[in-house]
């Protein structure tokens, strides 16, 4: 095997060493590692197929008999001399000259793990310890697997799984994990694109505030519902398939910021046809609560990523756990509907506002907690790393 570095470069091509019919996601391994490195800002390996390239300089080496998470690209692309083995044979490798490249991929294409003595540094992906995303400043344990038909539901769930790297709501980690899954899967199958996933979640995000408005309360949860079941979908299925977008990015994640307050809005509005209005002062005082407070929880996020270079619901264990309840979309949701259950969704909204009154009080004082401690010279870490 040949390896290949783009003169023009200062980082390494991915060269895939071997062949894998075994379709993950849709694709073959070798067209999910080039999307791997496009999306890492690697430049693209030679055709070979007609003269080899000469191999100049460092290249990473990926055999094509594993999977593997994106991640271990990111980790290695920084870090020449640097192999990951599966049970001892390499599956990813930055090697630095001609020597290691021959002795790496032949390793590879003979399945058997690298002779000792070889002067690189070894990552044992099943080690326990794993790595640390620099990113997300946390620790966590990258998949790379061997890829065969019988392991490919096992490794799209993983590849799924680490697909999302934060902390999440409550609905979105425990209740629809399963149905996003499947849907993924059937999208990456069909050819059906990220944008597209989400341009029938803005349309049903559209349905679902017009049936909030008019007191259509059931339509519009069972709309919301597949809306926020698809919103996990988009951002899913990019990942997992490689194709994530500028567009694609700004498009889901405007919708996601600006519709919202919109649905808190119509729902408040909503109860008058459905029969239940609220009075003008608690109709304003509910609108006046959930406005403020969603964008001063907004703003002190993003002070917080600013000041200490890191989410705050990722600082310490608490905030965590508290962000699979903050007052979201879809924790407010959870309140809506049990006020609904009993006929009652004036109860509902007043009870959003007031836990979005709440969630901004437990933001303010985390805010000004860690503040405080840095003013005492104490280094903030997230307790993920």
């Amino acid at each position: 095997m040949i390896g290949y570095r783009h003169p023009m470069h200062d980082t390494p091509a991915i060269v895939p060493v071997g062949n894998n019919a075994t379709l993950l996601w849709g694709m073959t391994n070798a067209e999910r590692v080039r999307r791997i490195g496009l999306a890492q800002g690697l430049p693209p390996a030679p055709d070979t197929s007609g003269s080899p390239a000469i191999a100049v300089g460092p290249v990473i080496l990926a055999n094509m008999a594993f999977a593997f998470d994106p991640v271990w690209i990111a980790h290695l692309k920084t870090r020449p001399g640097t192999i990951v083995t599966r049970a001892g044979v390499p599956v990813l490798a930055h090697v630095r000259d001609a020597a290691e490249r021959s002795a790496v991929s032949h390793a590879m294409i003979d399945d058997v793990p690298l002779v000792p003595g070889a002067g690189l540094t070894v990552i044992a992906a099943e080690a326990e310890d794993g790595i640390l995303n620099e990113a997300l400043r946390k620790r966590e344990k990258p998949f790379a697997e061997l890829l065969t038909p019988a392991a490919v539901p096992a490794i799209e769930r993983a590849s799924y799984v680490g697909a999302y790297k934060g902390v999440t709501d409550l609905l979105t980690k425990y209740l629809w994990p399963e149905w996003a899954l499947a849907i993924t899967r059937i999208c990456a199958r069909a050819g059906i694109t990220p944008n597209q996933v989400t341009a029938l979640g803005s349309v049903l995000c559209i349905v679902a505030t017009i049936a909030f408005w008019h007191g259509w309360f059931w339509t519009g949860l069972a709309t919301g519902l597949f809306f926020m079941v698809l919103d996990t979908v988009d951002g899913k299925l990019a990942r997992c398939t490689i194709t994530a977008s500028k567009l694609g990015n700004a498009w889901d994640h405007g919708v996601d910021l600006i519709h919202p307050p919109f649905w808190w809005w119509a729902w408040a509005a909503g109860c008058a046809p459905y029969g239940r209005p609220l009075e003008d002062g608690m109709f304003w005082a509910v609108i006046g609560t959930m406005l403020f407070g969603y964008v001063a929880q907004r703003l002190i996020e993003g002070a917080f990523i600013v000041r200490f270079g890191m989410h705050i619901h990722v600082w310490e264990r608490f905030d965590s756990w508290f962000r699979l309840i903050t007052a979201r979309r879809n924790p407010n949701m959870v309140i809506l509907f049990a006020g609904l259950l009993v006929t009652r969704p004036d109860w509902g909204i007043i009870g959003v506002a007031a836990w979005t009154a709440i969630s901004l009080v437990v933001h303010m004082v985390r805010l000004v907690q860690a503040m405080a401690r840095k003013a005492r010279g104490e280094t903030l870490t997230s307790w993920l790393a």
